[in-house]
This record gives C-alpha cells, structure tokens and sequence, in this order.
C-alpha cells in the first residue's frame, strides 16, 4: 500500500473517531436526571463478584452488608441481585467483554457492587477483550472515580476525584496502526468532561469542609489536552472562592507524595484518567496496599463500588485465594451506603475497620500460612461492629 493511501485510511479513521466523540459531548451538555435514593423503593444492589479471588472476597463483603443492613434487607427496602454473566470464562466464550444480557441486568439496578474482573493479556490464554470495567463506567456514565487514602500517622486524609472516561482510556481500543512502522494511540480531552469531574471535587470539597483541591496533570508536556483540564478545573472553582486551587505534576506526585512540604493542604485532588489510575494505586500502597482500598464510580443515575486491585491469580494458583484481604471490597461496601444515604453506618464500619486494622489487629489477614483468613478476619470485624452498638 503506498504511503499516501496509509494516510488516507488513517485519516479517515480518525474523522469517525471525531464524529463520535461530538455526539457524546452533544449527550453531556444534554445532562442526566439524577436519583433521590429518599424516594426509591426498593433500592436494588446488583453484585457482580468478579474473577479469581473476587467471589471470595464478595462473599465476606456481603457477610458485612447483610449485617448492617438487616432491618432495611428485612422490610424490602432493600434488595440484594448477583447478576451472573461476568466471569472470564463466560465473556471469552462470548467474545464480549461485557455481555448484553449482563448489562440488561446491571441496568436494572441502582447501585453495584464489583469485584475484581481479568482484563486479559497478550500473553494470557483468553481472546484480547478490552476492559470490562471501563465498559461498565462508559455504559453507565460514571464519571467519577473517588478514592479516599488515609494515612492518620502521616496526618494523611485525602479524597482522589479521578476522571473515568475520557484521557488515554476512552479510545483505549480504537488507535490507529497507520503500517508495521507506526502505531498511534490517543488522548481524549473536553470542556465538559473535565469541568463535571471538577464541580464534583469541589462539591464534595464544599460539602466536607475541605479547604484545597489540587490538580495532577503533566500540563508542562501535554500541552493541549493537560493544559485544557487545569483551565477547566480553575474555571469551575471561580465558584467556590473559598477553596484554594493548587498544582502538582504527576510524576513529582508519585515521587513525592508523603514529603510533609510536598504534599503541605492536598485534601481533595483532581486528575485526569490515567495519571488518577497510577497515583491513587501508589497513594494506596503507601496507605497499606491495594487490598485496603477501594472506590467508587459516580454518575448521575447509577454508581459502582468496587475493588482496586486485580484478581490476584498467583493467590488463587497457589491454593491462597481464601486468605486474602477482604478489607478493599468491604470498605467499598461502605461507600455504597454512604452514598444512597446510610452515612451513620459507613462511619460505624470505618471504626470497626480502624480497630480491626490500626488499632487492635487481633487477627492480620496475610497471604502466608500464619495469616488469618478472608472469613476469619470478617468474623473478628462483625464482632466489633457489634461490640461498637
């Protein structure tokens, strides 16, 4: 093929990759009705327990929901549905990483609780799917990743608001391999997306006394699109003046983020897809590893709550799957009530999480033969959940 006919189809790849972002931009300046969960009845939990050590996990998570909300599970005003469909081996059978029937069922619900998915490799022995879960934020519109990290002996209490569809992510699939010379993946930027995951920050920041939101970009590189989400960002925050606006590049934040002088009034941080991915996984090493954190994805209609790390494959191959830590999706748990307007019990799980984990550690949950199990230790957090009543 000569070169110009490889510009030409690349080119026109390119325009439809154009003309589809245009429509979802027409659909976000449209907006979406939100969900007052005070009216609904019931409110209906979709859980989708997820890949190797999720169902797992998912069992102890639910152990903890079930308890502390027996009264609404009881009187119908809630209401718990597995939707099945979503193990790997059902999606390779398919060739689809998120089934159709599966998001019938998913849409159905208010809220969901996930577990771990495998995203496969090209080295692993499943077709190349693309992620599920970004399917499931893009299907959704949730825009919004939030992660709390807390760190109380390094006076540490953060809330991350990654955006969660647009950046490197959103045309993760869909580069152009112009010929065997050259591949091109893409960068997606926009005025809405960026300014509704920026009111979210300063929202929550408003709403929780937060007196700093501070932006992680690497604008001093990526000119246009980094540049374009701080000027969004600032533009929004013209209407909250009492909150102070900061920057930080995404590399010094990695490198640096439990540097006293660094990090001095981070509360609430704002970044774009990718780099929200890299920090908060590192800010939630710091914090104990990914298995205590955990995040939610908000939208206007639907939410889901999950899980930040993997499915844990060398655990589940080497008979350990039951002795992982349950804590990430149980705190996830805890989101999902405080979100559809059960905070009193979220903040009795996150002291019941504290005493369990910082505080007392009577059983440590560890993937070595002197470990408590995923069970074992959630027996010990719903007897100090009691202890607390």
């Amino acid at each position: 093929m000569s070169r110009e006919c490889e510009i030409s189809r690349a080119q026109e790849r390119f325009g439809e990759l154009i003309s589809q972002e245009f429509e979802r931009i027409e659909g976000m300046k449209a907006g979406q009705e939100t969900v007052d969960f005070e009216k609904l009845n019931p409110i209906i939990i979709g859980v989708l327990p997820g890949d190797g050590i999720g169902p797992i996990i998912m069992e102890q998570a639910l152990r903890v929901l079930k308890s502390l909300m027996a009264p609404e599970l009881e009187s119908g005003r809630l209401e718990i549905r597995e939707i099945q469909g979503m193990t790997i081996e059902n999606r390779a059978a398919k060739n689809q990483s998120l089934p159709d029937e599966v998001m019938e069922e998913v849409k159905k619900c208010h809220v969901l609780l996930k577990g771990p998915m495998v995203t496969p490799r090209a080295s692993d022995p499943w077709p190349n799917l693309v992620s599920a879960n970004s399917l499931l934020r893009r299907g959704l519109e949730l825009f919004a990743a939030v992660r709390p990290i807390r760190i109380p002996e390094k006076g540490i209490d953060w809330t991350f608001f990654r955006e969660n569809i647009e950046g490197e992510y959103i045309w993760g699939n869909k580069g152009i391999q112009v010929n065997e010379d050259l591949a091109v993946d893409f960068k997606v930027q926009t005025k809405q997306g960026s300014e509704r995951i920026a009111r979210a920050a300063f929202e929550f920041a408003r709403k929780n006394g937060k007196k700093n939101v501070t932006i992680v970009t690497k604008a001093n590189i990526v000119k246009l699109a980094d540049g374009n989400f701080i000027k969004a960002v600032r533009r929004v925050g013209e209407e909250y003046p009492e909150i102070e606006i900061q920057e930080r590049l995404v590399d010094a934040m990695c490198a640096k983020m439990l540097d006293p002088e660094f990090n001095k009034g981070i509360e609430v941080v704002v970044l774009p897809n990718l780099y929200g991915d890299i920090v908060t996984d590192v800010a939630a090493e710091h914090q104990g590893g990914l298995g205590t954190a955990s995040s939610s994805n908000i939208g206007n209609r639907y939410a889901m709550f999950e899980a930040i790390h993997g499915t844990a494959p060398y655990l589940m191959e080497h008979g350990r799957g039951s002795y992982a830590d349950p804590c990430s999706l149980i705190r996830a748990v805890g989101m999902l009530l405080a979100h559809i307007g059960y905070g009193s019990r979220k903040a009795s799980l996150d002291r019941a999480l504290d005493i369990c984990t910082v505080e007392e550690r009577r059983l440590v949950v560890t993937t070595d033969v002197d470990g408590a199990s995923a069970a074992e230790f959630t027996d010990y957090l719903l007897e100090t959940i009691e202890r607390l009543k």
